[in-house]
């Protein structure tokens, strides 16, 4: 039997209650709305927030790995790009020295292809030392010169990879021409110095690509390795907005209804006085 009672209001209390209980629960939906957060904070779900920032740190590191991938993908391009016109240009020292191997070509002639071979042997090692981005090159071996091989980070645990430079002085073809015929011709066959150099680059070329193409898989795979951990993120930490603008609209309805009730429970001690008139 339910007491009629001027000091303790018992039905008063239980709507406070549920109204105080109301409150709460909408405050935290209004935060998840505002923040669109489930977990916004350790006091939301302390373990879901200490597990988000973990996630958060290791995307923040391989972004970061990322940024410096990108600048070891513009050393070997620049590498590349240096070796390929190298390859090119060797391509034209070969048809000169041909052309000096052949005996029977007058003094004059010969005189204009060493002439063309010394332009094409000192473009060729123009390129070699140009070769640089960001005040580094892997067509050199002197670390004091910007030169020496690279070591970059590939992943946010800190692995790396290295990129082997190659020494620039075996990728240039002698300064002066051959002085005879019998010399342009021991340095085209097998064996000879620009076989060497040809060989030189080709291998250079070969490595330098492979080094590339790891990079640029290494650069796509980490992009897709951001996108998969931001999304596991997002499940663990993010609100569902629909559902929460819904229960957001319910929990009015609920507070405008406790509000009622409240004001009904205190009207209770007024009737009571009315038995008194």
């Amino acid at each position: 039997m339910t007491m009629n009672s001027i000091n303790t209001n018992a039905q008063a209390l239980i709507a406070l209650q549920a109204l105080n209980t109301t409150n709460t629960q909408m405050s935290v939906t209004q935060k998840r709305v505002s923040t669109g957060y489930r977990v916004a904070d350790a006091k939301d779900d302390g373990g879901a927030f200490a597990v988000a920032q973990a996630v958060r740190s290791d995307v923040a590191g391989v972004i970061a790995v990322g940024e410096q991938l990108g600048g070891v993908k513009g050393i070997l391009q620049t590498t590349f790009a240096a070796l390929s016109v190298v390859s090119d240009t060797m391509k034209q020292v070969r048809a000169v020295l041909t052309r000096l191997a052949d005996s029977a070509i007058s003094a004059d002639q010969r005189a204009t292809y060493v002439q063309q071979y010394e332009l094409l042997a000192e473009q060729v090692q123009s390129f070699v030392d140009d070769a640089f981005y960001n005040g580094r090159t892997l067509l050199s071996t002197v670390a004091t010169a910007g030169g020496g091989s690279l070591t970059a980070i590939r992943n946010e645990s800190g692995a790396t990879f290295t990129i082997n430079a190659v020494d620039g002085a075996t990728l240039k073809m002698p300064a002066t021409a051959p002085t005879s015929a019998a010399q342009a011709t021991s340095w085209i066959v097998s064996g000879g110095d620009f076989d060497d150099v040809d060989r030189a680059i080709s291998t250079a070329l070969n490595e330098f690509g492979s080094s590339m193409a790891f990079v640029d898989n290494q650069i796509k795979y980490n992009v897709q390795k951001v996108d998969a951990m931001e999304t596991g993120l997002g499940a663990l930490v993010d609100a569902d907005l629909a559902k929460e603008s819904s229960t957001l609209e319910a929990l009015k309805v609920r507070q405008q209804l406790g509000v009622q009730t409240l004001g009904l429970a205190n009207q209770g001690p007024q009737v009571l006085l009315g038995l008194f008139r």
